[in-house]
């Protein structure tokens, strides 16, 4: 058997290794180096599969060649790969940003244990994306979650450690709910495989219980996930989080929830609870119609960068839940796309709001006026990355938008308000977005002279990176072939279990 055989588990054995190691090494070189040479092996090897998968091959290992469902499972298909390809390579872009951003607000002595919790984070999303099994998805949900927690008290700003706390007791909530869905699944099928859970339910008549299960799993991930109005702990872990924690954890800690949500309730329960596309749709849609209207509006209001940048990720995750809700193969194909575009576009943001807070000291609005006198290149990346995320041609936000609105029409009259929904939220992005180009390009500074000598463009090798990560929203605009292959192919895994 090749090395390549054995990819699902060396991706994530690899970064939980790697955390110990880190933890031993002192300064703040040696740890970077190697958690950024982690993150970039886990980064090859997500292409190397993502290949694999668009060969139409799923790959399937079975963990001490003992197969499913007495052993444990890994599998990697279509949604899986376009996620993994997600997770690694935010890692990998936010890592060789970190060199320069974390130095700037946290103890030398710190930066291992920084680097060890970032690779713990890693290992758990990407065990997430393999397993096979409800229990280890549980357990490497609160690997990522608890390395999480260290990630974001890491801010300089005391008001970290309450967001923490608020993260923790939702995030605790949210896996207590989910162990009992499981649970009760459990009970009734005697299984924790989700493909033999799948099968097993089928011959279930007493389905209450299920019921019960597929509600708790359904409310525990959408704390998770932030899901409106679940939502009360993300805007402040954003904000106070270091800048390059942020940009790693907007780009696809959330997502991961919302892909064990469509685990379950596409993979276990769609198939086997009559009627429950259609209580699906009916308590979903209206929430993440809700969703993407308030946050955008509040967005509209708020005068802190990293809030107004917050609320609007909690409006994009409404996004890829509403193409869900659609129970539609173009309906989920939208969604998983936006998966993979909305991290572009949002982590490219959250870069160059850390280029911003290497030379000013508070992000609100009113502080950075004229920032774009003194950094030109850096409020470059951030218009074009918000190009992204409102959608403009040529650029991946626009091929999540076309998507969402080819879905929609399919759903007649209905679809016309969803379409006109999408329209106006297109709009107030461009709205609060346009608030900070605005203040940057436009807005007269209140420094004196002296202090505005010291503000300089950031560190070319900080300035490359978010180049790259603005570049990439352009790129996939033009060539959207790879995600939009994942995509589909995950919708059609999707609709297959619904009968």
């Amino acid at each position: 058997m090749s090395i390549a055989a054995h990819w699902p588990a060396i991706q994530v054995v690899m970064p939980l290794l790697a955390a110990p190691i880190v933890m031993l090494l002192r300064g703040s070189i040696l740890p970077w180096l190697t958690a950024l040479a982690t993150s970039l092996m886990a980064f090859a090897i997500a292409i190397s599969m993502a290949s694999t998968v668009l060969e139409g091959d799923v790959i399937v290992y079975a963990v001490g060649s003992w197969s499913a469902p007495i052993g444990i499972e890994l599998r990697v298909d279509g949604l899986s790969a376009l996620l993994l390809l997600v997770v690694t390579g935010a890692s990998s872009l936010t890592l060789f940003a970190a060199r320069h951003s974390l130095t700037e607000g946290l103890a030398v002595d710190r930066h291992m244990l920084f680097y060890a919790a970032w690779l713990l984070a890693l290992a758990g999303m990407l065990g997430i994306l393999v397993a096979g099994d409800a229990f280890n998805i549980f357990v490497f949900m609160e690997i990522a979650a608890l390395a999480s927690y260290v990630l974001i008290s890491a801010g300089s700003d005391r008001r970290a450690l309450p967001a923490v706390f608020k993260y923790v007791v939702m995030g605790t909530i949210g896996a207590t709910f989910y162990l009992i869905g499981v649970g009760l699944v459990y009970m009734m099928t005697g299984t924790l495989n989700l493909a033999d859970m799948e099968t097993r339910l089928a011959d279930v008549t007493e389905l209450k219980p299920i019921i019960v299960a597929a509600g708790f799993i359904t409310v525990g991930l959408a704390l998770k996930a932030a899901l409106f109005p679940l939502h009360a702990w993300l805007p402040n872990s954003y904000t106070y989080a270091p800048h390059i924690a942020t940009a790693f954890l907007a780009a696809c800690s959330t997502k991961i929830a919302l892909y064990i949500m469509l685990r379950f309730d596409f993979v276990v329960f769609q198939g086997n609870l009559i009627g429950h596309d259609i209580h699906f749709s009916s308590f979903l849609m209206p929430l993440a119609l809700i969703a993407i209207l308030v946050a955008s509006g509040v967005a509209l209001f708020e005068t802190h960068i990293k809030r107004l940048l917050a609320y609007s990720s909690i409006a994009q995750l409404a996004y890829i839940w509403l193409g869900a809700s659609l129970v539609s193969t173009a309906g989920l194909t939208a969604s998983a796309v936006h998966m993979f575009n909305h991290a572009l576009a949002k982590g490219a943001l959250f870069l160059a709001v850390a280029c911003l807070g290497l030379r000013f000291s508070s992000l609100t609005l009113n502080d950075l006026k004229g920032a774009a006198r003194y950094m030109p290149w850096t409020m470059a990346a951030f218009v074009i990355a918000g190009m992204s995320l409102v959608g403009v041609p040529g650029t991946a936000g626009f091929i999540s938008k076309w998507y969402f609105i080819t879905a929609a029409l399919e759903q007649g009259v209905q679809g016309m308000f969803i379409v006109a929904v999408i329209l106006v939220s297109s709009l107030m992005a461009v709205a609060y977005l346009w608030r900070v180009v605005e203040s940057a390009y436009f807005g007269v500074t209140e420094m004196s002279p002296q202090q505005a000598e010291k503000i300089s463009e950031a560190p070319p090798f900080l300035l490359i990176v978010v180049w790259v990560a603005a570049l990439a929203n352009v790129y996939f605009g033009l060539n959207p072939e790879v995600p939009l292959a994942l995509s589909e192919q995950a919708a059609n895994t999707l609709m297959e279990h619904i009968r």
